[in-house]
């Protein structure tokens, strides 16, 4: 890969991450502990919304980005040639 390459496949990279962790936050921080007031006006199975994503909403998010970012990086390796696997799983 060439330096230009490199560059803006780190830039990409970063911009994923940066994306990603945003909605984190908002997610773990916003809904779990600035918005709980107004989220725990709104039940679900008879627990408050706010307490929900404190407990369970914000880990579920989180593991949806786990996937997200994978998926995501796999595509980017591809197109920058970044990965080193051939299909079968076997390196170059």
């Amino acid at each position: 890969m060439n330096p230009d390459d490199r560059q803006a496949y780190w830039r990409a990279n970063l911009r994923l991450m940066a994306t990603l962790l945003a909605i984190w936050a908002l997610v773990s921080f916003g809904a779990g502990i600035i918005f709980v007031d107004q989220l725990n006006q709104i039940t679900i199975l008879g627990f408050p919304l706010g307490f929900w994503f404190a407990q369970q909403g914000s880990i579920l998010v989180f593991i949806a980005l786990i996937v997200v970012y994978a998926v995501r990086m796999d595509a980017l390796d591809k197109k920058f040639g970044a990965d080193d696997y051939e299909e079968g799983g076997v390196s170059h």
